[in-house]
């Protein structure tokens, strides 16, 4: 079994309440959601301060649409066995049958935004044998949501293909990665690393093209087209499942 399928959201939280909203979320929530047909795992995530991104040289732009919510603190992730897995229930649908005491819960989110995403390809790491055997994701993870011009995609697709996930095959402390594009939301393209903990991504993917200068280019060329998410790429460590 794969999970091909992923459901991604974005959100901040108030001081005020937080511990109770988190044991919540680990408690209840996520078990809830898993009892739907499909859905495989899931995992939440706290997003690292002061992340140093491969070749920062002011390349990274984000969106300023003011319809585009920000939050980006907290991270959870789903996997499912395919997308519709998240389309039947949906997740206002599944959030409506929900008691008005966990909706209370779901109220204290700021800035919520997700994407419901669908797999276009993967490559394992290295360190993949330390995956979880109920494919749950790994301690530490990086993901990007962005959009791009359509008319820039194929050298898009064709960069994650020939290129970025291939060298990740190699890199130490890698799990996989996942390019995704997306069913709903507002990012269509979604890249998702997964990493044997924060350390080792930082050890080994900041300056990891630096040997490879037409690659290094090539990758500049790229991510310069890239219109991200507020926050994105967002580097994140887990919180549950406890690593």
């Amino acid at each position: 079994m794969l999970d091909r399928g992923c459901w991604i959201t974005w959100y901040d939280l108030p001081e005020d309440g937080r511990d109770d909203y988190i044991s919540w979320l680990h408690g209840s929530y996520i078990s809830a959601r898993l009892k739907t047909p499909g859905v495989l795992w899931g995992a939440s995530y706290a997003s690292e301060e002061k992340v140093v991104h491969p070749g920062e040289k002011g390349r990274l732009s984000h969106t300023d649409g003011a319809g585009v919510p920000a939050g980006d603190r907290f991270i959870l992730v789903f996997g499912g066995e395919t997308a519709h897995a998240f389309a039947d229930p949906t997740p206002a649908e599944f959030h409506a049958s929900l008691t008005d005491e966990d909706r209370k819960m779901l109220a204290m989110r700021v800035g919520e935004r997700s994407n419901i995403l669908t797999e276009e390809g993967r490559a394992d790491g290295p360190e993949a044998a330390q995956r979880s055997s109920d494919l749950t994701s790994a301690p530490c993870i990086q993901v990007g949501s962005f959009n791009c011009d359509y008319s820039e995609e194929d050298e898009l697709a064709a960069w994650y293909a020939q290129w970025r996930l291939p060298s990740m095959e190699k890199l130490p402390g890698c799990m996989g990665v996942k390019k995704y594009a997306s069913v709903s939301g507002w990012a269509k393209h979604v890249i998702f690393y997964e990493w044997a903990s924060v350390q080792a991504r930082n050890n080994v993917f900041v300056n990891h093209e630096a040997s490879n200068s037409e690659m290094e280019d090539w990758t500049d060329r790229v991510v310069r087209k890239l219109n991200h998410a507020p926050g994105s790429p967002n580097l994140a460590r887990r919180l549950w499942p406890e690593a």
